[in-house]
């Protein structure tokens, strides 16, 4: 797919980089003609990504401060964990609800139900979720991520010499064209940018 040097990436395509199927897999619970959508999807968000002047930038910041959902910068976020797993990397999530001035629901809400709803209603929206519980989206899609890391035990990790140095932008791209390349993919580059060397 061919992508105009001057669309403004995913702001331009909202529609897609927040259609639900983009945004959240549905991993096995997909059927078929999910599966085929959702990939179409992605190969034309990956080629959108590809041609955006943010992608570096976009990707930094999804990889090393903030710990977002769905796809950003050409990745999913299993691939973006992985990254952080090739960086020596773990970043906590963003308490999206206090930074947007979101005022705590009367109740607390509770981790172990977001999962157990989560795990009975596969099919359910995420949106859907929080509209039962009384939440915002963020909450429980910070809580089903918080599951996905104790479930893989990661936690803080120093970085080699024992620092909590960030990584250079040099090192997540990289790390993404490790990733990408991994899962059978040819990893997106920008035009005009270097190619990227396969660690």
């Amino acid at each position: 797919m061919s992508v105009s040097v001057t669309e403004a990436g995913c702001t331009a395509h909202p529609e897609l980089y927040q259609h639900p199927l983009l945004e959240d897999d549905p991993g096995r619970s997909a059927t078929a003609e999910q599966r085929r959508e959702r990939s179409a999807m992605a190969r034309r968000a990956t080629a959108i990504c590809a041609g955006c002047c943010a992608l570096q930038d976009c990707l930094y910041r999804a990889v090393v401060e903030h710990d977002v959902a769905g796809f950003v910068a050409g990745t999913t976020e299993p691939q973006r964990r992985r990254m952080r797993v090739l960086l020596e990397l773990s970043v906590g999530p963003d308490d999206l609800d206090s930074l947007t001035g979101v005022s705590a629901s009367p109740h607390q809400v509770n981790h172990a139900e977001i999962v157990r709803l989560r795990a009975q209603n596969p099919h359910m929206s995420l949106e859907t979720i929080a509209q039962r519980l009384g939440c915002s989206l963020s909450t429980v899609k910070r809580h089903l991520r918080r599951a996905r890391a104790e479930a893989a035990g990661v936690s803080q990790a120093p970085r080699p010499g024992g620092e909590l140095t960030p990584p250079s932008r040099d090192e997540v791209m990289t790390a993404r064209a490790v990733v990408v390349h991994s899962d059978g993919s040819r990893p997106a580059a920008p035009e005009g940018k270097a190619s990227l060397a396969a660690a």
